[in-house]
């Protein structure tokens, strides 16, 4: 076996069993809040009678919440463990999505989503901390489906959107029932989190697991891991956000299409999560990881060389190229965080800072992209995936000796 060496397990099986599934749950309600949101904009944009300016405005007080909380994230994770890091976490991001589904005017829906992305900031950092520590404590690899937790979660939750459409149910009354299942979810389920070492430490030792948190942003390892994971969390931001406009913009495709793809994506990134732990049992990790950033590099090939022969004949390209993204796209996010938290002692440091780099590229990079996508297309400015994903290539070998 090839996988991670670590020490026994901690606990008992069952308690083991109960805070693996809990995690999950926290994973799921995660993405069940970003998607939920999402499926209801054009809703939200209709009931306050938004221009696409405005919405472009309102759009970044999301990720100036999540962008805020995030570099502090690992201090506060040091300071009250993951578990209350998680609680704080959905109580503001529920009363954020509260507000975001009742509010009368602009100025309350962005507060709203800052309160959103704000405590989904902290609430993503400290599940990935934990589930960190539930793997180890397991002794083998089991992020990956974490994360295919979350994809699920993003399923459900533009489910619930598209339902609520369709039933002309109105973000008013669809959001804040959102929140209240994700409320009621997270309180559950971090009950039931493995405490971190250390985590019942006194003031002082507390203390000093705060300063250690900016001590590991000195620390070249994870610094290279952080690198790793931006690249490839630019990689699964850019697609989420622009693969179905590529398709559609790009090769004169209709609407259907461009959702089609897109869903091809995100059905090759969580059917690969669920394998994963098989996967990486087989494959080290540093080779797992070249070879998801070269199904990256060649699935986005294929997406934008299709733009140069636009039409329905190009079609089976952005198909080919969307499922051998989002196999590729799939790993290298929970690949990181088990790299991070290889040693026990400073993993919610190390996951702390690994983490932020990532839902930095995660939230900040596509707007990135469309801003160069306005000067060129938006297919064309897809080639950044590229030009970052190489930097997976570069530094994949900043995990070998976690394996």
């Amino acid at each position: 076996m090839s996988g991670l060496v670590r020490p026994a397990p901690l606990h008992s099986p069952a308690r083991i069993s109960s805070a693996k599934h809990s995690v999950a749950i926290v994973f799921a309600l995660n993405g069940l809040v970003f998607s939920s949101w999402s499926a209801r904009l054009p809703a939200v944009r209709d009931q306050l009678d938004l221009s696409v300016g405005r919405i472009g405005l309102v759009l970044l007080a999301l990720s100036a919440g999540s962008l805020v909380m995030l570099p502090s994230a690992g201090a506060v994770i040091s300071a009250l463990g993951p578990a209350r890091t998680v609680l704080t976490g959905v109580l503001i991001g529920s009363a954020g999505v509260v507000a975001v589904g009742l509010a009368p005017d602009v100025w309350l829906l962005a507060a709203g989503l800052f309160l959103t992305g704000a405590g989904m900031g902290a609430w993503d950092v400290a599940m990935n901390v934990e589930g960190a520590e539930v793997e180890r404590r397991i002794g083998r690899v089991v992020m990956p489906r974490f994360h295919a937790a979350y994809s699920l979660g993003t399923v459900g939750g533009a489910g619930s959107g598209a339902l609520a459409a369709a039933l002309d149910v109105s973000p008013r009354v669809h959001l804040p029932l959102v929140a209240l299942v994700v409320l009621i979810g997270g309180t559950l389920a971090q009950r039931r989190f493995v405490a971190l070492p250390g985590e019942t430490e006194d003031g002082a030792q507390a203390r000093s697991r705060v300063r250690s948190v900016l001590a590991a942003w000195a620390e070249p390892k994870t610094l290279l891991i952080g690198a790793l994971v931006f690249s490839m969390a630019l990689a699964e931001g850019a697609a989420n956000d622009w693969l179905a406009l590529a398709v559609v913009d790009g090769y004169g495709a209709p609407h259907a299409l461009g959702a089609g793809v897109f869903a091809v994506f995100v059905i090759g990134m969580t059917v690969t999560r669920m394998a994963g732990p098989a996967l990486l049992e087989r494959v080290e990790n540093a080779r797992a990881l070249r070879i998801s950033a070269v199904l990256v590099l060649l699935g986005s090939g294929l997406v934008i060389s299709g733009t140069l022969v636009p039409g329905p004949g190009a079609y089976p390209m952005a198909v080919v190229g969307a499922l051998l993204w989002g196999v590729g796209a799939a790993l290298g996010f929970p690949m990181g965080m088990t790299a991070a938290a290889a040693d026990p002692v400073n993993s919610a440091a190390r996951v702390g800072v690994v983490s932020t780099i990532g839902y930095t590229a995660f939230i900040a990079g596509p707007p990135v992209l469309g801003a160069v996508g306005q000067q060129v297309g938006v297919a064309l400015s897809l080639a950044g995936v590229s030009l970052a994903v190489l930097l997976a290539l570069i530094t994949a070998g900043a995990v070998r000796s976690s394996r």
